[in-house]
């Protein structure tokens, strides 16, 4: 056994003395090459996109306020009143299947958006829930709503 492994040494020294010996270097991309430039001379379009849309300080934000029904400003004051949410709730109108409709958002994460017709009566939830995808009874209202205006959304912060 001692002269099996005498004989494996040499082998041993001999591998490590040649790839011990080679000068291994290790660049990464940020490194700058040798001639000194990269010849880049662009930027990458970042491919992710906002999930919302954010309001600057300061910004007047142009609320569509033609013939707001009385309820609508009812519900303008209550939401007023209470505590800012975040991200900030906001009403837009639409024509949807017809009619007028108006879109209210409320706050984060899972609560329901609400649909009402013209007259204050709520017609769905077309978002939110657990799932996102609201209670299932406006399931197409995402895709065919039109004549999207702001009517009003939250300016605190």
């Amino acid at each position: 056994m001692r002269s099996s492994l005498f004989r494996l040494v040499p082998v041993v020294v001999l591998l490590c003395g040649v790839a011990c010996q080679q000068n291994v270097v290790l660049t990464t991309p940020t490194d700058t090459p040798a001639g000194g430039n990269t010849g880049i001379t662009s930027t990458p379009t970042p491919v992710a996109k906002n999930t919302t849309t954010p309001v600057p300080n300061g910004t007047m934000v142009q609320f569509d306020t033609t013939s707001r029904p009385g309820w609508l400003e009812e519900r303008i004051q209550k939401l007023s009143a209470e505590p800012p949410q975040n991200p900030a709730a906001r009403i837009m109108r639409y024509r949807f299947e017809d009619q007028v409709v108006y879109y209210e958002t409320l706050g984060c994460c899972d609560q329901y958006t609400n649909l009402y017709d013209k007259n204050g009566k709520l017609i769905c939830h077309p978002e939110g829930g657990i799932t996102g995808k609201g209670d299932g009874n406006c399931r197409y209202f995402t895709k065919h709503r039109t004549e999207e205006r702001l009517v009003w959304q939250d300016a605190r912060q």
